[in-house]
């Protein structure tokens, strides 16, 4: 059994955000909300084959946040908050 992968959903577009080329993916649907709240986090079909995607925590603009070994965000104190 595939593990599941959640992808951001362009509202616009109509279809999973990418980079290169790519389908930006997490395994964790709230974690992938919490990094980008703009955009929903929507179940990838699991006939995407793994080639066409790439999780997220390689994308250049995360590569501030500090990550576990499993890919989890490691810990959200490392993120300011907005309102204060």
């Amino acid at each position: 059994m595939t593990a599941k992968r959640f992808g951001l959903f362009g509202t616009r577009t109509r279809d999973f955000l990418t980079y290169g080329g790519r389908i930006l993916v997490h395994h964790d649907a709230a974690q992938l909300k919490f990094l980008v709240p703009t955009h929903p986090a929507r179940e990838l079909p699991p006939d995407i084959p793994d080639d066409q995607t790439m999780p997220i925590r390689f994308h250049p603009e995360l590569g501030a946040v500090q990550w576990t070994k499993d890919g989890d965000i490691a810990g959200r104190e490392q993120f300011r908050d907005p309102n204060g």
